[in-house]
C-alpha cells in the first residue's frame, strides 16, 4: 500500500488571491498596516495563528500579544469566507487535479490524503463544493496536528493509513512542505506553480521538483516505484 499526501493551499487549490486579501482585512480591522502580497506569500503553508505571529514580528513598536493575533486570525477566518461565499472571489482548483486524483483513486493500493495548514472545516468545505471528499483516507489540518514543518501531520496520516515511510510521499509548494516531510523520513515531491520558489524548495532535498500538473503522475512513480501506474502525461 502507498499514501499520497497533498499540501491544499498553493498545490491543489489556487486561493492566493484569497489569503492575500483576507490577511491584509484582517490586519486593517486592527489598525495594523497590512502586510504586503509577498510578505503573506511566504507564509502560506503555515497553520493560521503561526503565520499571523510570523507577520506581526516587523510591529517592534507594538506589544504583539496573544490576543492580537487570536483577534487578526478570527478576523483572517472571517473575511476569507466573506469574500469567497459572499462576493464570490474564485478558489478554483489547478487544472488537471481532478483528473490525477482519478487516476491515483482508480489504484486499490494507493491512498490519498490531505497534510495543510488550512482548519479541518476549511478543508472538509472546499472538498464537499468540488465533490472530492470520497477521495481522501486521510485529512491532516492544523486543527490536530502541529504546524509545519513539524512532522506531526505526516506521522498522524501513516498511522491512519498504516503505509511505512519509505511508501509515502508529500507533494507541496513550500519550503514548509518540503522541511515536514524531511522530517518526517519521508520523500517529497516539490511544485513550482505554487508559494514558493524552486530554489527555496531545494536545500530540502525533494526527490524531483516539477514545473507542470501533467508531469506529477511520473513523478509520484518515480518517487515510490510504482509500477502499476501509468505514466503517460494527464
Amino acid at each position: 500500500m502507498y499514501c499520497i499526501l497533498f499540501d491544499c493551499d498553493g498545490t491543489i487549490v489556487d486561493s492566493e488571491a484569497l489569503i492575500v486579501r483576507a490577511m491584509q482585512n484582517s490586519f486593517e480591522a486592527q489598525s495594523l498596516e497590512a502586510p504586503s502580497p509577498q510578505e503573506i506569500q511566504q507564509i502560506i503553508g503555515l497553520s493560521l495563528p503561526v503565520a499571523v505571529e510570523v507577520l506581526c514580528m516587523p510591529f517592534e513598536t507594538i506589544k504583539i500579544d496573544q490576543k492580537i493575533i487570536e483577534e487578526i486570525s478570527e478576523g483572517y477566518k472571517s473575511s476569507y469566507q466573506h469574500l469567497r461565499d459572499e462576493l464570490g472571489h474564485p478558489e478554483p482548483l489547478f487544472e488537471g487535479t481532478v483528473e490525477l486524483l482519478e487516476r491515483l483513486k482508480a489504484h486499490d493500493d494507493v491512498l490519498l490524503g490531505i497534510a495543510t495548514g488550512k482548519s479541518m472545516k476549511g478543508v472538509k468545505g472546499l472538498l464537499k463544493r468540488f465533490e472530492l471528499a470520497d477521495y481522501f483516507h486521510t485529512i491532516q489540518t492544523a486543527c490536530n496536528a502541529p504546524s509545519k514543518p513539524h512532522p506531526g501531520m505526516i506521522e498522524q496520516a501513516m498511522r491512519e493509513t498504516g503505509v511505512e515511510a519509505h511508501r509515502t510521499v508529500m507533494i507541496g509548494d513550500t519550503t514548509f512542505d518540503m522541511e515536514m516531510a524531511k522530517n518526517a523520513g519521508v520523500p517529497s515531491i516539490g511544485v513550482t506553480w505554487g508559494h514558493h520558489e524552486k530554489e527555496e524548495l531545494l536545500p530540502f532535498t525533494p526527490k524531483m521538483i516539477v514545473d507542470e500538473f501533467s508531469d506529477l503522475l511520473f513523478a509520484i512513480q518515480e518517487t515510490l516505484s510504482i509500477d502499476k501506474l501509468a505514466i503517460d502525461k494527464l
